[in-house]
């Protein structure tokens, strides 16, 4: 902790998506520890997390372009922004939907540090809170062997990836995509990932969700598109991700776990209209860190749902970690300079 005497701006660095998946590479497990210690903090009250910012356009409705700052206590101790953009019909070019930088703040000065090519980081710590949900949700009854991706771009690619990488092992592997050259990429990329599952594309979406008993919701639906609550009559574990696939009805009929509740129930999410439509919360069973910490009880008889918002202190946090590596490593691209009034009285 630096005096009011002492206090400097510190240099400023810029850190490229290659250095980020290289230091995230193979680290899984790490990440997963990682964003459940932040979940942790988060649940202690421990954080600043207010309501992502969204950017719209009216010559382009489909796209958004979102703002989400965010601080953290506790070891990791980083204020920054997340500056994330949404543009679906990227997809049809063949290029990834999403955009982001991340800004890093020093704990102390306020000065940011680093800018971040955040998208590879935000894909990891979504698939990171995937894991950990799937984990925690099939805690008390059978671990699934049968998954389905309901959706196969890049966030379900990292979800397999940090699924794999947290020794789930899967007898079957289901996919299902609008796109069916989508679903053909995504089956490609698992073959090379040397997966022994069986793989399978799906002709519906009904066929899929009924032979899979964990599913993961990763598509870019602004509303819901699945409505037949008799698909998941087998109770298996839903990741929803992507947060609006899914009708009020599958949410009520469901047992629910959110990363935070005031953040998940807003921006018509399916747990946000279910919230509008019944006029209350009583279908949210708790927070996956109320889970964690053993107070919320999931019973077996009922789909569970978990459907994490995406918290912006998940993104510092694992922000924070990659610059400590790379920094103590030296291997920061530091722009000199870039701070040039430094002095209040020159």
């Amino acid at each position: 902790m630096t005096t009011d005497s002492t206090k400097k701006a510190q240099s400023f660095a810029v850190i490229s998506g290659n250095q980020v998946q290289q230091t995230l590479q193979g680290r899984e497990k790490q990440i997963v520890e990682l964003v459940e210690t932040t979940y942790r903090l988060h649940g202690e009250g421990d954080s600043v997390n207010p309501e992502s910012i969204f950017l719209r356009f009216e010559d382009r409705p489909t796209s958004r372009i979102i703002a989400k700052p965010a601080a953290i206590g506790g070891d990791i101790a980083v204020d920054g922004l997340k500056w994330v953009s949404s543009f679906p019909d990227n997809v049809k070019s063949g290029l990834p939907r999403a955009s982001a930088v991340l800004i890093l703040n020093d704990h102390d000065t306020g000065y940011p540090f680093v800018c971040m090519e955040g998208s590879i980081i935000s894909a990891a710590r979504t698939a990171a809170s995937a894991a950990s949900g799937a984990d925690w949700c099939s805690r008390g009854r059978e671990r699934p062997k049968r998954v389905g991706f309901f959706g196969v771009g890049l966030i379900a690619r990292y979800i397999h990836m940090f699924l794999a990488g947290t020794d789930w092992e899967f007898d079957e592997i289901g996919l299902y995509d609008l796109y069916p050259e989508s679903a053909n990429g995504f089956k490609g990329y698992l073959e090379r990932s040397g997966t022994e599952s069986k793989i399978t594309i799906h002709e519906s979406p009904e066929q899929m969700i009924r032979s899979c008993d964990m599913v993961v919701f990763a598509t870019v639906a602004g509303e819901p598109h699945v409505t037949d609550l008799s698909w998941f009559d087998h109770n298996p574990i839903v990741l929803h991700i992507s947060l609006r696939d899914l009708s009020p009805e599958i949410i009520l009929g469901s047992s629910n776990i959110v990363d935070d509740i005031d953040h998940c129930l807003t921006a018509n999410t399916s747990p946000h209209l279910a919230e509008q439509q019944t006029g209350n919360r009583d279908f949210i069973q708790g927070t996956i860190a109320e889970l964690m910490a053993g107070k919320v009880t999931l019973p077996d008889d009922r789909p569970i749902i978990y459907s994490p918002f995406g918290l912006g202190v998940l993104d510092l946090a694992v922000g924070k970690h990659i610059y400590d590596e790379i920094s103590s490593a030296g291997g920061l691209n530091v722009v000199e300079d870039f701070f040039h009034e430094t002095k209040r009285y020159g």
